[in-house]
């Protein structure tokens, strides 16, 4: 297959090309710390996670505190994870002119602001929403700090498939949030995340391959090359329609109009890792792979969030009552 994009085959994309964000905003130092472009999309599946519940919709205070919270532990984990990494930072070329490496914030100034964020989360959690969502977020944030970036990173290139447990965390957050407890509805969703973010990050990490090699960090095109990357992408991008079907029978009324319009979704996204996989070297393909993958986590949980509103609802008692009479029809002929 010929690529639109010959020029960008082989070799890594600088992190501005690979999301396009980054060079459209710079962000103020002491909000890049804080890498708030991750925290949409951990907002958008803590609103998925609540959508599976019987408790929704939410009051309108304890869902800005939910929100709120996740969003202030978000941030002080990024800051962590920035803090933890700085000298990595500032070996590669393309990170060295972040805020900590290049000396525009101080790792004093950034850890107080870290601590600053999580007691603030908490106390929203606690005093807003409950215990169980505030103890669920601050695992989410440990997890990304400790497991992820200090054990698994470095020493493993299967990192992002045991550490994807900090960004499905989330869910769990709001199902916790929506009735206090967590039911099989949230952890499909936290399953669901888990399966789809290997493909997704190894799409990124496909374009910044020379960027780890660098500093050893053995992401798995470093360790085992593009093909395999690929491969490993096509079968968690698989598992990820699979599963995301569940959400039918997930979702406590409107699955059947979720069922139908989450097809799209997975046909385009099944559609860019076909094209990735035959022509595993091409960035231009990677790059548009992990762009959609994003479109697609935010779309499955807004799809989530439709199919509680009540024309959902009537719209499953009216494809039920058509396939009723189908089914008869079959019946007597």
């Amino acid at each position: 297959m010929v690529s639109s994009t010959p020029e960008i085959l082989q070799g890594s994309l600088p992190r501005e090309e690979a999301v396009p964000s980054r060079k459209i905003v710079k962000l103020p130092p002491w909000l890049e710390v804080a890498k708030p472009r991750l925290i949409p999309l951990l907002l958008a599946t803590t609103l998925g996670g609540m959508a599976l519940t019987d408790g929704w919709p939410l009051s309108s205070t304890r869902l800005l505190c939910t929100l709120g919270g996740g969003a202030l532990a978000a941030a002080a984990a990024g800051a962590l994870n920035c803090l933890w990494e700085q000298d990595l930072d500032g070996r590669m070329q393309r990170t060295s002119g972040r805020a900590l490496p290049s000396g525009r914030l101080s790792p004093t100034g950034v850890f107080i602001g870290a601590i600053t964020c999580t007691l603030l989360a908490a106390f929203l959690l606690v005093s807003g929403v409950n215990c169980l969502a505030a103890g669920l977020s601050l695992l989410g944030l440990c997890s990304y700090v400790l497991l992820y970036t200090a054990f698994l990173k470095p020493r493993t290139s299967k990192n992002i498939v045991i550490g994807g447990v900090a960004g499905a965390i989330p869910p769990l957050v709001g199902a916790a949030a929506a009735t206090g407890h967590i039911g099989l509805s949230g952890w499909w969703l936290f399953s669901l995340v888990m399966v789809w973010t290997p493909a997704h990050f190894w799409a990124l990490a496909l374009l910044l391959k020379d960027d780890y090699q660098s500093v050893g960090i053995p992401m798995l095109p470093v360790v085992k090359g593009p093909v395999v990357t690929v491969r490993a992408i096509s079968r968690y991008s698989w598992a990820t329609v699979l599963l995301s079907s569940f959400g039918i029978w997930a979702l406590p009324e409107g699955g059947l109009l979720y069922g139908v319009l989450f097809m799209p979704f997975n046909a385009r996204l099944l559609q860019m890792v076909n094209r990735l996989s035959s022509a595993p070297e091409d960035l231009g393909l990677a790059k548009g792979l992990f762009r959609w993958s994003i479109f697609y986590m935010f779309g499955i949980c807004f799809l989530l969030v439709i199919s509680r509103l009540p024309m959902s609802a009537q719209f499953d008692v009216e494809a039920m009552n058509l396939l009723t009479k189908i089914s008869s029809s079959f019946s007597l002929s």
